[in-house]
């Protein structure tokens, strides 16, 4: 009984500490990259138009039209990408069903051999083989796993990519702006915000990928930080040019 139980607990512990991440990309990428480069592109584009002494009403406009015109094309560039990439796995998976259609016994054969090299014995990955090759989708699945490295029954979808882009970015382009959307006249606190959320979503990335929080999160600032200072030193340039 004792050793039942200690198997139970076992088993229960492997369990708990064997789950993995999601990492098919699905709607992490696009959110991810969608929240940094909205608060860097738009940080950096207010901090630029900020540098050549405009109005505060210039700023303003500056970044919504930023924000506005990001996000869109994050969403249309995601959609563009993520659908193409699906329509070309959709190509590749129709080549295979019509050869596992025609050629049953060469895909089996085929699977069997992949599995022999990987160190299975020549009567056991034939065998193996064979029951995984009596039902079609399910060889399907298994020759697509092995010769593409896709699963087709998890697919990034186009949509979820899109408006996972979408709502990020505006998000993270509408932290630099918000300061000035409650009043702020001078550029400080919308850099702070910014900083503090480039920040926070290193450290949250870290979460995901299992990096230290702290290093991800100081990365993440540190570059969004130097595009700022470069944009606001160019914006200082250019001003003094076009004003002189």
């Amino acid at each position: 009984m004792s050793i039942i139980e200690t198997d139970a607990v076992l088993h229960e512990a492997h369990r708990d500490n064997h789950t993995h991440r999601d990492v098919n990309g699905g709607w992490l990428r696009p959110a991810v990259f969608g929240a940094m480069d909205g608060l860097v592109s738009n940080l950096a584009l207010m901090t630029g138009v900020a540098g050549g002494d405009v109005s505060h009403r210039t700023i303003v406009i500056t970044g919504l039209a930023g924000l506005a015109a990001g996000a869109f094309s994050m969403a249309a560039g995601e959609y563009t990408s993520v659908a193409s990439q699906r329509e070309l796995v959709e190509a590749e998976l129709d080549v295979e069903r019509r050869e596992l259609r025609k050629h049953p016994m060469d895909e089996e054969r085929e699977l069997a051999e992949l599995y022999e090299s990987r160190g299975v014995e020549r009567g056991l990955a034939r065998e193996v083989a064979r029951q995984l090759s009596r039902d079609p989708e399910q060889a399907l699945e298994i020759h697509a796993r092995e010769e593409l490295g896709i699963d087709p029954g998890d697919l990034p979808s186009p949509l979820v990519a899109a408006v996972s882009s979408f709502g990020a970015f505006a998000l993270g382009a509408l932290l630099p702006l918000l300061p000035y959307l409650l009043g702020a006249s001078a550029l400080w606190p919308a850099v702070l915000l910014a900083l503090v959320g480039l920040f926070g979503c290193g450290a949250v990335v870290a979460r995901v990928t299992a990096r230290s929080w702290w290093f991800s999160g100081l990365r993440q600032l540190v570059l969004g930080g130097a595009a700022a200072a470069v944009t606001y030193g160019l914006g200082m340039l250019f001003g003094v040019a076009v004003g002189g």
